[in-house]
Formats: structure tokens, C-alpha cells, sequence
């Protein structure tokens, strides 16, 4: 197998090079078929040219001598041509031996159409007062002629363009190396983080960076997956932890107390059988919840769906919570905007479970003398309601996993009483609503729930 450097090399060069000699041939056959075009255009002004000069010629002389226009023969040879001047009735009147033109030392014959040594005439009418007066044969041995200068100057072009053709291979496979090159660090960079994400090493990092967008957003991606991983195999055991934890506890105090009361330390009365019951429903409680958070998970939970006014459903589970509030001598703070409509869809008992949770936490970790508030109002199309209170607050790096099932923050568990899912059952509700959560908390200072509902209807 090749490496994606190698590949994508191979595969520029390639084209690159493919690409420079077409365009080198294409050049070529473009420059040939111009020049030979211009040099068929010299030769046939050349000709005209011959044709008005023994028309001059007749027209100063009226007539037709051995003499007439022999001037012009010297040109003929050193331009490697042939020229016989005929008469009204096609008689000789002089004329150049082809023989001698091919054996002119001074000049030499080129065709580019693979036809040296054909001898090639054409015949010329010459006119004078619109009456023809003679005719002159122009011929040579190509249809092209191209002296020793023409020829070095096509020389030098193909030169030039092959020329232009290896330096452009050059330039293409440095410019392949280095696209290659920043295209495959990041690539194989990702590659080879992915590999060790897969075998389980989740503090693997892509530390490459690219200017391409794209590529930097898959470097920035993979690093954001492995965090997610390490995340999710730090909960995963924790996960194993805390449900063995929560199961042993009440497993625990059964089997001691039914050991004591078999060995005869304990009594076996109402006391002690009222107690072991308590365990077994605490014990019930849990898989019950586990049972629930199972059935969000599955997503086999359905919304009875209805129109909710949230004012009204939080003024009511805010008056049940009233007498609890004060026994623990904790103040209380319901602000509700006024003037506005506060009509969801969705499913009442379920949002009033989300409530209850809330307004549950911040009634358990506010101390006596602290304070709940709860706010309601709107923010364009959304309805926002914030649960603040002035208790012990989450430590940041317990903030997010909070919403993570049978996680909580503190690991001893000997100061907070819950089975850890009620949070991870608040997020899964406010999902299945398409609503949105978000926690602030600072130790010490309390925690402050904000969620937002979309809004139906408007005052």
C-alpha cells in the first residue's frame, strides 16, 4: 500500500506532466502550422510580386527579348527558386534549369512536408492592357521553402519549447512535492492519532496544523473526538463504579442485618424488619430509575403532547415547595414577566418532573439562611426560565458531566443523598422538547439553571 504522500504525488506529476506535453505539442504544431503559413504568404506575394515586375517589364520594352527581366535570376538563386518566362503562345523565351537550383551551394532546401526533391511549378499570366502578353512558371522543389535562417529559427523555437517543457516538469513535481506534502502532514497527522485513539490511547493529540480550512477542522475534530472518548471512558468507569456502589450499599446492610439476626445479635422484630424494608425499597427505587433512564435512552418514551403554560405550571410546583422552603428557613424569589404568553407544546408531566428535579437540587444543597430564585420571561421566540441558588455550588470540573447518569460530584457520598439521575433524566425530557439547557456554578456561590423553551403564542 502507498502512502497518501506517494499517492497524491504521483497522481500531481502525473497530471502535470501530461498536461506540459500536450500543451508542449499543442504549442508546437500551433507555432509550425502559423510559420509555415507565413512563409506560403511570403511566397505567394513573392510571386505577385515577380508577376507586376514582368508586366513592368512588357510594359516599357511592348515586347519580349532573351534579355527580358534576366535581372531577376539572380534573386531566383539565392532564394533557391525557379523562374521560365514564356511568351502570348507559350514559347520559351528564357528560362532557369531546375537542375541548377538544387545544386546551388549558396542555399539550402527544407520542406517540412516530407517532399524534398519534388520539383513543384506553378504558371503565371501576364497581363498588359488586360490581354495576356506571356506567362511566367514559378517553380521549386517543396511547397515551402525555408532557408538556413528559417530553418535555425524553428530550431530555436522547438528548442525553446522543450526547454519550457522540462522546466515546467521541474516546477510541477516541486510544486506536487510541497501540495503533497501539505496536504498529507495533517492527513497522515489524523490517520495516525485515529489508530491510537482506536487502541484505546485517548490522550492522543494531532498537534499539525494547515491553512486549509478544511484540513484544520479535521485536526481540531479528531482532537475534540479523543477528548469526547477519554470523557466517555472516564464515565463509562465511573459508570461501572457507581452502580455497583449504589447496588452493594443496600445488598450490604441486608446481608449484615439478616447475618445479625441470624446469629441471634439482632432481634428478629417489627423494628429491625421495618428497617431491612426500607433497604429494599430504597434498592427498588434505584433499579425503578434506572429502568426509566433506560427507556429515554432507548427513546421508547412518548410525549403526550399539549399546550403547557409554564407560568402556571411553575407558580403551582413553586406553592408545593413553599412549606419545605421554610422549614429549612430558606428565602424564596418568583419573578414571572408580566404581560406575556408563556404557551409551549409539550408533555406537562414530564416538564413538571424537570421542575421538580430542579427546584429539588436547590433546595437539598442550599444551606439554612440561603436563597432561591426563579425567573420567567421571554427573549424573542423563546420562553427563559433560570433556577438560581446561593448553594454549594459544583466544582468546574464536575460541570461537564453533570448531566451524565449516576455521576455526581461528590466521590465519598456521604454527604448527598440521590441516586445521580436526575439531571441526566432533566437533559433527556428538555431533548425530547427541543429545548435547551445550560448550568452555571461556582463553589461557594451557588448554581444557576437557565432553559429555554420555544415559544407559541405572544401576548
Amino acid at each position: 500500500m502507498q502512502s497518501i504522500r506517494k499517492r497524491l504525488s504521483i497522481i500531481i506529476v502525473f497530471c502535470s506532466i501530461s498536461a506540459v506535453f500536450l500543451l508542449g505539442i499543442f504549442v508546437n504544431i500551433t507555432i509550425s502550422r502559423t510559420f509555415n503559413r507565413y512563409m506560403i504568404d511570403n511566397q505567394n506575394q513573392r510571386n505577385d510580386r515577380i508577376v507586376d515586375y514582368f508586366q513592368q517589364i512588357y510594359k516599357r520594352d511592348k515586347k519580349w527579348t532573351e534579355n527580358s527581366g534576366k535581372e531577376i535570376m539572380h534573386e531566383a538563386y539565392m532564394s533557391n527558386y525557379c523562374i521560365i518566362l514564356l511568351d502570348s503562345d507559350k514559347k520559351v523565351i528564357w528560362g532557369m534549369n531546375p537542375d541548377e537550383i538544387r545544386k546551388n551551394s549558396h542555399m539550402m532546401m527544407s520542406n517540412v512536408d516530407n517532399n524534398r526533391g519534388i520539383y513543384k511549378s506553378k504558371s503565371f499570366e501576364i497581363k498588359s492592357s488586360k490581354k495576356i502578353v506571356g506567362y511566367v512558371i514559378i517553380g521549386q522543389y517543396s511547397p515551402v521553402l525555408l532557408t538556413q535562417q528559417d530553418m535555425n529559427f524553428k530550431i530555436s523555437i522547438n528548442r525553446s519549447i522543450m526547454l519550457s517543457i522540462a522546466t515546467a516538469v521541474v516546477i510541477a513535481i516541486i510544486i506536487s512535492i510541497i501540495i503533497s506534502r501539505q496536504f498529507s502532514e495533517p492527513i497522515k497527522a489524523v490517520s495516525d492519532t485515529s489508530v491510537k485513539l482506536s487502541k484505546g490511547n485517548y490522550d492522543s493529540k494531532s498537534n499539525v496544523k494547515s491553512r486549509i480550512k478544511e484540513l484544520n477542522d479535521l485536526t481540531q475534530s479528531i482532537n475534540i473526538l479523543g477528548g469526547k472518548l477519554k470523557e466517555q471512558d472516564q464515565i463509562r468507569k465511573r459508570l461501572v463504579s457507581d452502580i455497583s456502589h449504589e447496588i452493594r450499599t443496600p445488598l450490604n446492610i441486608l446481608q449484615n442485618n439478616l447475618e445479625a439476626m441470624i446469629d441471634g445479635i439482632f432481634p428478629v422484630d417489627s423494628e429491625h424488619l421495618n428497617y431491612l424494608n426500607e433497604e429494599v425499597i430504597r434498592f427498588g427505587k434505584l433499579l425503578n430509575n434506572l429502568n426509566v433512564l433506560k427507556q429515554f435512552e432507548d427513546e421508547k418514551l412518548y410525549l403526550n403532547k399539549e399546550v403547557v403554560l409554564l407560568d402556571k405550571l411553575i407558580l403551582d410546583l413553586s406553592n408545593k415547595f413553599l412549606v419545605d422552603i421554610k422549614d429549612k428557613n430558606i428565602g424564596f424569589d418568583l419573578n414571572i414577566e408580566k404581560n406575556r404568553s408563556f404557551q409551549i407544546q409539550g408533555d406537562a408531566d414530564k416538564l413538571t418532573q424537570v421542575f421538580i428535579n430542579l427546584l429539588n437540587n436547590a433546595l437539598k444543597f442550599t444551606p439554612q439562611g440561603g436563597k432561591i430564585c426563579v425567573n420567567l420571561c421571554t427573549n424573542k421566540n423563546k420562553i427563559v426560565v433560570s433556577i438560581k441558588d446561593t448553594g454549594i455550588g459544583i466544582k468546574k470540573e464536575d460541570l461537564p458531566f453533570i448531566f451524565e447518569r449516576l455521576y455526581r460530584g461528590d466521590k465519598s457520598r456521604s454527604s448527598t443523598e440521590g441516586s445521580g439521575i436526575g439531571l441526566t433524566i432533566v437533559k433527556k425530557i428538555l431533548t425530547l422538547h427541543h429545548a435547551d439547557i445550560e448550568v452555571e456554578s461556582k463553589v461557594g456561590w451557588g448554581t444557576s439553571f437557565t432553559l429555554y423553551f420555544n415559544r407559541i403564542g405572544e401576548a
